[in-house]
């Protein structure tokens, strides 16, 4: 799948009509996390290539590690995102956040549109954005808060095996995306997967009752 003129209006025509559903605020707030589509660069998601191969323009999606000092969620996979500041709306905090963690500067217009709010077990209600970059070569990991910034091309989340659903305790199934051997647990799961059905697929798919695994409830 290309990064290119024709990807870019697919997707922000899906979103326009895609009617997002919003929460009310949770018992830690609100934050918004952006789901970026970008080159694929050098590489994959689990290694970088030499610096002289050839950059791939196939489509991806920039997923960070987050650092391993952190109080929550250390080492786990995420996509750059925070807690929104005052009167910020979910858009502007997603590019606020990919300044500051990323390094990737974008103008309001990458805005492509929203997906569902997500209630997490860690008391936030999570707006995704998602947004349109370019070759996005300049990033670097601010390691205050990310050991490292990947690359995912997007056929890999329209996998046959995808979703991981695990049903076991709790009312609803447990949600994982299987990325290479590895997999993304909700809520992180939940947004590449509502942003495969919606922007990838068109269809009106919800993800709001998915389960997370306990280890992502802190």
């Amino acid at each position: 799948m290309q990064h290119d003129a024709t990807l870019r209006q697919s997707v922000a025509e899906s979103l326009r009509r895609f009617h997002w559903r919003s929460l009310p605020d949770a018992s830690q707030g609100r934050a918004a996390v952006a789901l970026v589509i970008s080159e694929a660069g050098h590489g994959s998601a689990w290694g970088d290539m030499p610096q002289h191969a050839r950059w791939s323009t196939e489509a991806a999606l920039i997923l960070t590690r987050r650092a391993g000092h952190l109080r929550r969620h250390a080492n786990q996979w995420a996509l750059p995102g925070g807690r929104i500041d005052g009167k910020e709306t979910p858009e502007q905090a997603a590019l606020r956040e990919l300044r500051e963690e990323v390094a990737l500067e974008l103008p309001p217009e990458a805005v492509l549109g929203r997906l569902d709010d997500f209630s997490t077990r860690s008391g936030f209600a999570i707006t995704p954005v998602v947004v349109w970059a370019g070759d996005a070569r300049a990033m670097v990991a601010n390691a205050d808060e990310v050991a490292s910034i990947h690359r995912i091309a997007l056929d890999e989340f329209l996998r046959p095996d995808a979703p991981m659903l695990e049903h076991g305790a709790h009312a609803h199934p447990v949600l994982r995306m299987p990325v290479g051997e590895n997999w993304i647990a909700a809520p992180t799961a939940a947004f590449l997967y509502q942003f495969r059905e919606v922007c990838l697929r068109g269809q009106h798919t919800r993800v709001s009752h998915f389960e997370q695994p306990p280890f992502a409830w802190q």
